[in-house]
Order: structure tokens, then C-alpha cells, then sequence
């Protein structure tokens, strides 16, 4: 059995449709409330995989919310030992920012469900596998590509939407993870961040019934988590023989 940790910052932003995939794929998979829990630091930098969720604070406000200098840490740790880590929003931000890559606001919101316009180098990844089906954006601060990475997707309000830094490091601005059937809880939790955007409810509810509806974004997360960790693994057994 494989370990998988992930740092959880809001409690409606898990690992939704990626978990049980995960589970087949074999990890054991735990949860750390990245806000009132404290982890043993050698539970996450031993676990074969680390998940760090979204979050609506910023990748720089450990001042506020000092709890982001552990978790920076950890990621720090993880980087410098290459070991597979996938960040998602606030969590890709993050690795972002230790990878010395600037995070910012973008002075405006982007929010909603739209496709991503992929690079050739994301066209040769396993983001290829989501083509032009619509996924979750939800965000308000955006990061520089690190210059370790390779940019993946962008959007026309947010250039930098995913990277990749090797085999092992994963960061995605939007939100691959989230549940169409299960937005409800996002729109209440968010319902403050809404209303200040001047943003609808009713029509991101509809947008998430149409991508409920259709499967593709479920079946193409499955695709595109699954060909990343037979990736890693296939790394692995490059360096191993």
C-alpha cells in the first residue's frame, strides 16, 4: 500500500473525483487539516505522494496565517528530495513561490467553468487528455512559471495555468479535483467571495450540471491523474535500473 498525504486548507476542497482512482491506484490516502492540525513532518516528507489543496488565502500570507510557513517548508523539503508533490490552486501557488516564481493578484477574479488553451508542451502531457472540456477556475491570485518548469495551460484571463517541474511536480491552477455534483458546497463556503465578484450562483450551478451531465471532466481527471503517476513510477524505474 502507498501513502498519499493531502493538505487540506477548506474542508469542501478535497481530492474529490481524483480520490477514488487514487485508492485503485493503491495509496492509502490521509488528510491534514493544514489549519488546526499539526502533522509529524517525517509523515509528510516519507509519504510517496503529497497532495497540497486549494484555499482562499494567499501563497504569501503567513503573516496572517502563520500556519503556511510550516507548510512551505514541508514543500521545500519535498522539492530538494524530488518527491512526487501535486499542487492545486493555493497548493501550486505555493510550490511556485519556493521554486522562486513570483505570486500575484490577478485584478480580477476567475471563476466559473471554461476549457484551457494548452502549450505544445502541455499537448504532450497528461493534460492533452482534457482537450477542450470545461474545468473549474476559481481563483483570484496567479503565479510566474518557475524557472525550473514548463508552462502547460493558460486561459485568456490567466497565462500561467499549470506547470510542470519534472516528472514529479505538478501545479494546476485550476481546479482538475472538483466535483461538478458537488459545487453546492463551494457556492455556500465562497457565497461572500460571490456576491463581492458579482457573480451568479445560478449560472455556475448550471455550468456544473451541463459538466455533471456530460462525464467528461470526471472521465478526463481519471485519465490525466492516472497517466501522470505512471509517469512517476516510470521515472522511478529508469533512475532504479
Amino acid at each position: 500500500m502507498k501513502s498519499l498525504v493531502a493538505v487540506r486548507h477548506i474542508h469542501f476542497e478535497d481530492l474529490g473525483t481524483l480520490e477514488p482512482m487514487l485508492r485503485e491506484k493503491g495509496y492509502d490516502i490521509r488528510y491534514v487539516d493544514a489549519t488546526i492540525d499539526q502533522p509529524d513532518a517525517r509523515e509528510l516528507q516519507s509519504a510517496d505522494l503529497l497532495v497540497v489543496l486549494g484555499g482562499p488565502i494567499g501563497a504569501f500570507d503567513e503573516g496572517a496565517y502563520p500556519f503556511l510557513a510550516a507548510e512551505l517548508e514541508t514543500i521545500r523539503q519535498r522539492l530538494a528530495a524530488d518527491k512526487p508533490i501535486l499542487g492545486v490552486c493555493l497548493g501550486a501557488q505555493l510550490i511556485a513561490r519556493v521554486l522562486g516564481a513570483k505570486v500575484y493578484p490577478m485584478g480580477i477574479k476567475e471563476i466559473g467553468f471554461a476549457s484551457l488553451d494548452l502549450t505544445p508542451e502541455g499537448r504532450s502531457s497528461p493534460l492533452a487528455a482534457l482537450g477542450d472540456t470545461p474545468v473549474l477556475h476559481w481563483h483570484g491570485d496567479q503565479f510566474d512559471i518557475p524557472a525550473s518548469a514548463v508552462p502547460l495551460a493558460s486561459t485568456p484571463a490567466c497565462p500561467n495555468q499549470a506547470f510542470a517541474a519534472g516528472p514529479s511536480v505538478l501545479g494546476l491552477q485550476f481546479h482538475l479535483e472538483a466535483a461538478p455534483g458537488l459545487l453546492e458546497r463551494w457556492l455556500v463556503g465562497h457565497a461572500s467571495e460571490l456576491a463581492q465578484a458579482g457573480i451568479d450562483p445560478c449560472t455556475l450551478r448550471a455550468q456544473a450540471r451541463q459538466a455533471e451531465a456530460s462525464g467528461r471532466l470526471a472521465a478526463a481527471a481519471r485519465s490525466i491523474m492516472g497517466a501522470w503517476l505512471d509517469g512517476i513510477e516510470s521515472a522511478r524505474s529508469d533512475i532504479r535500473t
